[in-house]
């Protein structure tokens, strides 16, 4: 008896069939077609940021700038050390 379809035919005509229901059948769950309602949804939104909120703010960045600024001048913090070192010498030439 002769092969009228090898294997690999029989793979690519089932997989062909199977994809066609799969597409059948989300076609068929698509609502859009049959239903002609249309719903339409607006919101605004809207947000007052008080006054004293910029004015905290503000106070809190100027801190923080004064603070870098400062602090950046000295790498010891603004410390000093002082440091007395005496030396007493005594010579045996004198009479």
């Amino acid at each position: 008896m002769k092969k009228i379809f090898s294997k690999q035919a029989w793979i690519f005509v089932s997989t062909f069939i199977l994809l066609s229901v799969m597409q059948l059948i989300s076609f068929a769950q698509d609502s859009a077609a049959s239903s002609s309602t249309t719903t339409t949804t607006t919101q605004q939104s809207t947000t007052n940021i008080q006054p004293w909120v910029w004015v905290v703010g503000g106070a809190v960045l100027l801190l923080i700038i004064i603070a870098l600024v400062r602090g950046g001048g000295s790498k010891g913090g603004g410390r000093t050390d002082k440091v007395t070192y005496s030396k007493t010498t005594s010579s045996e030439d004198n009479p």
